[in-house]
């Protein structure tokens, strides 16, 4: 078993390098265009940034197009915020490119900041303040004509669906529509980017639903995404792209669907739920002899197998089952999800 692990590892070590020695934070998945207009609106290219003797990012690399919503994931200290706040112009990086629409984020910060709009992981809302009037004043921040404020407002509203709050003291909300309101202020200037750092932080479950679906909303517009998370399943749902930042290294990037896929197929190993008519106990050690077989857990009425193998291979297996009488009655391949990526191609380690 011991060797079959370091096997595995070994697999891992060379999928996430892609294949070249050479290139050891290389993403393990490289996809070009993500078929939603194949624009180009965000591009890193072997971003750095150092304080000190700390190496923040370590020269990261990866292209958002028009229409994608990009889902930026990583441990805490992984070096999302730093890239972030390079992103929104608050940081300059230390090497390398980053561009937003074609406008770089260094040589024309304000070209920058009129195309993206930008919520941090902290913001601020002001007690006292009614939602239309907090709205209004970074309409005017933004210095947006004074004729077209109220369209604007009631438009970023119904977008957010805040509406019926639209009277309501900023106080009053709750931390859900506190996060709404704050999407809607970063809608105002109709940015053609959004960077949402962390958005779904300390929501409750019905607000965290309500986020995802304003963020396939936005998507649907056409808007370009760009959202860290640590919420994995949820990210999965609301993006179409990933990518995987460690101590400062790109690990992954490309489509949901490739890095569920091609992690599977690297590995080999399936999670297969088994469901029999007969005792749980009779089936568990009947799935735990047959040789492709890693591990087996229980749970409830239903065994869980790793398997090693291919579709062929499965197939096989049902087929062994059923001739020993075992009465299956469900028998399926788990999903690999990104918490399963994510888990299997990162260390815990930070910058």
């Amino acid at each position: 078993m011991k060797a079959e692990e370091n096997s595995l590892d070994k697999d891992i070590s060379e999928f996430i390098q892609n294949g070249n020695p050479q290139e050891a934070a290389a993403p393990l998945i490289r996809t070009g265009s993500s078929g939603n207009g194949g624009i180009p609106m965000i591009e890193v290219k072997d971003l750095k940034k150092a304080y000190k003797n700390l190496d923040a990012l370590k020269g990261i690399t990866f292209t958002v197009n028009e229409g994608d919503s990009f889902g930026f994931i990583g441990p805490n200290g992984a070096g999302k915020t730093t890239t972030i706040r390079i992103l929104a112009t608050l940081l300059e990086p230390s090497g390398g490119s980053a561009h937003i629409n074609g406008i770089s984020v260094v040589d024309d910060p304000e070209g920058v900041r009129s195309v993206i709009g930008f919520m941090p992981d902290y913001f601020g809302v002001y007690d006292g303040m009614k939602v239309w009037e907090f709205l209004d004043f970074f309409a005017s921040s933004y210095r947006l004509p004074t004729k077209n404020r109220n369209g604007l407002i009631s438009d970023v509203l119904e977008i957010t669906d805040l509406t019926v709050k639209k009277d309501a003291f900023i106080e009053a909300l709750s931390k859900g529509m506190k996060q709404r309101l704050c999407v809607a202020k970063t809608l105002l200037n109709d940015p053609k980017v959004l960077i949402l750092d962390e958005p779904a932080s300390g929501l409750d479950p019905r607000a965290r639903i309500e986020l995802k679906e304003l963020m396939k909303e936005l998507t649907r517009m056409k808007k370009t995404v760009f959202i860290s998370s640590h919420i994995l399943p949820e990210l999965s749902d609301m993006c179409n792209k990933i990518g995987i930042i460690e101590a400062g290294n790109l690990l992954a990037f490309g489509e949901v669907d490739d890095f569920t896929s091609r992690v599977h197929d690297t590995l080999s190993i399936r999670t297969l739920r088994i469901k029999s008519l007969e005792e749980r106990e009779k089936v568990a050690e009947a799935v735990k002899s047959y040789k492709n077989v890693k591990s087996v857990k229980e749970e409830n009425q239903t065994v869980i197998a790793d398997f090693h193998g291919e579709l062929e291979d499965i197939q096989v297996f049902l087929e062994w089952l059923v001739n020993n009488k075992l009465k299956i009655v469900e028998f399926h391949e788990e999903r690999t999800d990104l918490e399963d990526v994510f888990m299997k191609i990162t260390k815990g380690e930070v910058s």
